[in-house]
């Protein structure tokens, strides 16, 4: 056969083809995206940043103010790296204080967040729905007229 492919290559590529289609969609990134996982939820701390991200925020401004024609991400991060490797424990000392810090208000954050995912997602909701239900009777006892409507012009 001039040109064409024999029976045995047709095999072979549906065979891979037949392999990638049962692995499912992947991600962009080539990774397999699961079917369960469930979104992100924005209202989650973040994590805190290390120790050497404490440094990379300040060195980024001087490294910036320095060289205010590099537009290379890859550069301020290698130059970073080599000046953090250079830094004795002492130097580093103040950056591992302030990545504690964060952490310690990370941890507070954490068990405040995890508090309210224990009560429910609804658990604020209902709070501000007593409080205008209160709210809303208070007005009642108010009205004088004994109709028992609320106005809505609020």
């Amino acid at each position: 056969m001039k040109g064409g492919k024999s029976k045995a290559e047709s095999k072979k590529a549906d065979a891979k083809l037949a392999v990638n289609k049962k692995g499912g969609p992947a991600t962009k990134a080539g990774r397999k995206q699961s079917k369960g996982k469930a979104a992100k939820d924005p209202n989650k701390p973040k994590r805190p940043p290390s120790a050497f991200f404490v440094f990379m925020e300040e060195f980024r401004k001087q490294f910036n103010k320095e060289h205010p024609d590099n537009k290379s991400v890859s550069a301020v991060g290698k130059a970073a790296g080599a000046k953090w490797k250079s830094l004795s424990d002492a130097e580093k000392a103040p950056y591992a204080a302030k990545a504690e810090k964060r952490k310690a208000e990370y941890e507070k954050s954490m068990k405040a967040y995890n508090k309210r995912q224990a009560e429910g997602p609804n658990a604020a909701e209902e709070d501000e729905s007593e409080k205008s239900m209160s709210e809303v009777n208070d007005e009642d006892e108010g009205d004088e007229d004994g109709s028992g409507e609320e106005d809505d012009d609020e």
